[in-house]
């Protein structure tokens, strides 16, 4: 394993050129207010982000962040996009550290979070 990082951030946050390194949206909706220019991506991965159901269950409060957290990790379980996007980012994290981006306000409970965690886990099976 490298020495480079896997960090989630605010897209809001002020962009850092030394510690960013690989920035990649995982939300499914565009950051309302964001410029592209300004958000500076390597990509956006919709493929990967909560359904809009989940998404939307989660932000009207019906379902708790653990029951989200659980929802969403079935949902990458059982995307093919997903387990190719982990294996992307373990390739990228030899060269930079890769910060995966999200809009929410809540920074403890959140899609990225849950996607972080995943892709760890992943490392973990792979090597």
């Amino acid at each position: 394993m490298s020495n480079y990082q896997l960090k989630i951030k605010r897209v809001y946050d002020p962009e850092d050129k030394e510690t960013d390194g690989v920035r990649i949206l995982v939300d499914r909706l565009w950051p309302r207010g964001e410029s592209k220019v300004k958000a500076d991506l390597y990509e956006w991965e919709k493929a990967i982000a909560p359904t809009n159901e989940l998404r939307k269950a989660f932000h009207d409060e019906t379902i708790s962040f653990e029951e989200f957290a659980e929802k969403y990790l079935s949902e990458l379980n059982a995307n093919p996009e997903a387990s190719d996007f982990a294996s992307q980012v373990q390739k990228l994290l030899g060269d930079s550290n890769v910060t995966l981006l999200y809009a929410s306000k809540n920074r403890e409970e959140n899609n990225a979070v849950v996607l972080r965690d995943w892709i760890k886990k992943q490392f973990n099976e792979i090597n």
